[in-house]
């Protein structure tokens, strides 16, 4: 067996054929494992100085081969990724075949995808199971495929990923040849390819990163001294973090701006350790452990003012914010930072993750901005790093107070995963405000909605008319959330009924509805313009200069000129154009996802045309109401953007 580390071109590159034996299962990627590729792909794309990026092994073995001229291998493991990087490249050729770039589309076809001068099954680099084969042929011949498989929607899949990126395809090429980096092991000819199958697909826990590095970390200590440094150092390491082990050692790495992707740690940790100073440099990843363990478990912290603000930054999803914390935890550790300046560094986080939250800013750069600061705090601000946080996040994504009010507002705060923890913790926030002096503990309450999740007859008749449209515009807006513990009790029990429950609560939240008779549109609006207003005083701007207007101004009477979403940009002549191209987009883009806005919203978008009462058709055949105010167009594409998880930089109106 041969085992070596190789660029994906010396896999592919040359007269040769990799054939996936029978008894490989067909081509079964989906969405998920497609979404992970593409992300990596972008960010290598994206970056400056990009690194090389493990993705896999690919074991194969040489097989005799007739006629001669053409090297076989049988493909033993790796034919899934191998298979969706054959799809990507034949994308990228068709691509430049539509640009008339065909110097650059021959160039991918006959040095990366076919063997050019043979003929029949030789002329493919890669041959797929009975299964899969004509289907694959089709796709590398450029025909259409009258039957539907994971092959022909792994196509569909990056091809429409493709339309929403404007990066160059000569740079795509060169990322996956020669930045994607595999472990290329060849078996001898006389080992069972069945067995070895077997034996690589048995169930148990494979190699992780840190399995790796702690191999190598050993490998470079005297076997005299191995014994002791395990005890005193890996192994407490490896008890206290266990599965997070890895992910540790990455943001570890990534204290000094370096961005590390998950696959990448070993790769990057080997540039960084020398023989002479392993155990040195094991002794200090050891230390700084204690501290990430401490972030990720804040009831190990002994300072219960730390700890209390540890826990609510775990609440937000501050992950990526770790590498820049485990700097800030070594100094405070070290006395070169006093707790006072340490917390406000942590308010500031907060404050900078909750504003971004409120107001849909995408947190996949999060990754990239939090790394950054510690280097520009040490070479410009030495003196004051809790200032110097401030001035360095306010640059980059920090919502200002117009955008921070009218989005705290409007959004849709109430929804599943981390909405409802992060909202719940602004709930708890805002009763806190009140500083009650018989606080109610929190553990037990629950996000309640005034105006039920389901409307009784009831409540039809009290909001009026439009009721449909108020249910679905405003029932997850802050101004209809509160905090209470007879939620289930309650349900979708009368206004009346629910203020009675409401006036004998001890939290300051709920006091609000004591004076007040009904519970409509204008109520939710007014409650959420009171809780919009105690909100910018809780997390109040931390920067200079906060006089920017808010893109989600006031919209009636307005002429939108055009539209960005996804990628593309459309002109547009009125918010119904808005609302009509914005669901046709998702629609070609994402249809997953704009199932999930129909199932969400049957108000707007359904397939009866008779249940609307002005209407246009979408190019999928829903219909979609569009008897709507500018306003009204506005709060559900925005609300609509955010169930479906899109940000503001994937959706935005232009104003003329």
């Amino acid at each position: 067996m041969q085992a070596k580390e190789t660029k994906l071109q010396d896999i592919i590159e040359g007269t040769k054929q990799y054939v996936i034996p029978l008894f490989q299962r067909t081509y079964s990627w989906t969405t998920k494992e497609w979404e992970i590729l593409w992300k990596d792909l972008i960010e290598l794309c994206e970056a400056e100085n990009p690194r090389t990026h493990f993705i896999g092994s690919i074991v194969n073995m040489p097989t005799v081969s007739v006629p001669e001229g053409v090297a076989k291998f049988l493909l033993i493991d790796g034919q899934q990724r191998l298979t969706t990087i054959f799809i990507l490249l034949t994308l990228l050729r068709n691509k430049a075949r539509e640009l008339q770039r065909q110097d650059f589309a021959e160039e991918i076809n006959n040095t990366l995808l076919v063997n050019p001068y043979k003929k029949d099954n030789d002329f493919f680099k890669l041959m797929p199971t009975q299964v899969d084969r004509d289907i694959y042929k089709n796709i590398i011949n450029g025909k259409a495929n009258e039957t539907e498989s994971q092959l022909t929607k792994a196509y569909t899949f990056f091809e429409k990923k493709l339309r929403q990126v404007s990066l160059e395809h000569d740079k795509l090429k060169k990322i996956i040849t020669s930045y994607f980096s595999v472990v290329s092991i060849v078996l001898d000819t006389d080992d069972n390819p069945y067995l070895v199958f077997e034996s690589l697909n048995a169930k148990g826990r494979p190699l992780t990163q840190a399995d790796l590095i702690r191999n190598y970390f050993f490998m470079r200590i005297h076997i005299d001294n191995q014994d002791e440094v395990y005890s005193n150092y890996w192994q407490p390491m490896q008890t206290a973090l266990n599965d997070s082990l890895t992910e540790y050692i990455r943001h570890y790495l990534m204290r000094d701006g370096s961005i590390i992707k998950q696959n990448d740690v070993y790769y990057a940790l080997k540039e960084k350790v020398s023989s002479a100073k392993a155990i040195d440099y094991l002794k200090e990843l050891q230390k700084y452990s204690i501290y990430y363990q401490r972030l990720l478990y804040p009831e190990l912290e002994p300072e219960e003012d730390l700890q209390k603000y540890f826990r609510r930054l775990n609440r937000i999803e501050v992950t990526t914010a770790y590498p820049l914390l485990l700097n800030f935890y070594g100094n405070y550790s070290a006395n070169k930072m006093s707790k006072a300046d340490f917390i406000t560094i942590l308010k500031t986080l907060e404050n900078y993750l909750i504003r971004r939250f409120v107001c849909n800013v995408p947190t996949n750069q999060l990754n990239k901005i939090f790394p950054a600061v510690y280097p520009l705090l040490v070479t410009k601000h030495q003196d004051n790093h809790a200032e110097g946080v401030k001035e360095i996040l306010q640059g980059r994504g920090y919502p200002k107070d117009a955008e921070f009010y009218t989005r705290f507002r409007e959004t849709k705060f109430y929804g599943a995963g981390d909405r409802l923890i992060k909202t719940k913790l602004i709930l708890e926030t805002i009763e806190e405000g009140f500083a009650h002096k018989e606080a109610a503990p929190f553990d037990n309450l629950t996000i309640e909605h005034v105006m039920p999740q389901t409307l009784s007859v009831w409540w039809q008749n009290h909001i009026g008319e439009d009721w449909e449209e108020t249910h679905e515009l405003f029932l997850h807006t802050i101004g209809n959330l509160t905090l209470t513990a007879y939620n289930t009790e309650m349900s979708n029990d009368d206004f009346t009924t629910k203020k009675k429950t409401y006036n004998d609560s001890h939290l300051e939240l709920n006091k609000y509805f004591s004076s007040i008779s009904s519970w409509t549109r204008a109520e939710i609006e007014r409650r959420a313009e009171a809780l919009a207003k105690r909100a910018l005083e809780i997390w109040n701007y931390f920067g200079q200069e906060n006089t920017a207007t808010s893109d989600l101004k006031e919209v009636t009477g307005t002429s939108p000129s055009g539209l960005k979403i996804l990628g593309q940009q459309f002109q547009v002549q009125t918010w119904r154009d808005v609302l009509e191209q914005t669901l046709n987009t998702v629609a070609d883009l994402e249809p997953d996802k704009f199932e999930v806005i129909a199932q969400n919203f049957p108000r707007y978008l359904g397939k009866e045309k008779n249940k609307f009462r002005a209407v246009r058709q979408l190019q999928n055949g829903f219909f979609i109401e569009v008897n709507l105010s500018a306003q009204s167009i506005q709060k559900f594409c925005s609300q609509a953007m955010e169930t479906i998880e899109l940000t503001s930089d994937d959706w935005r109106v232009i104003i003329s």
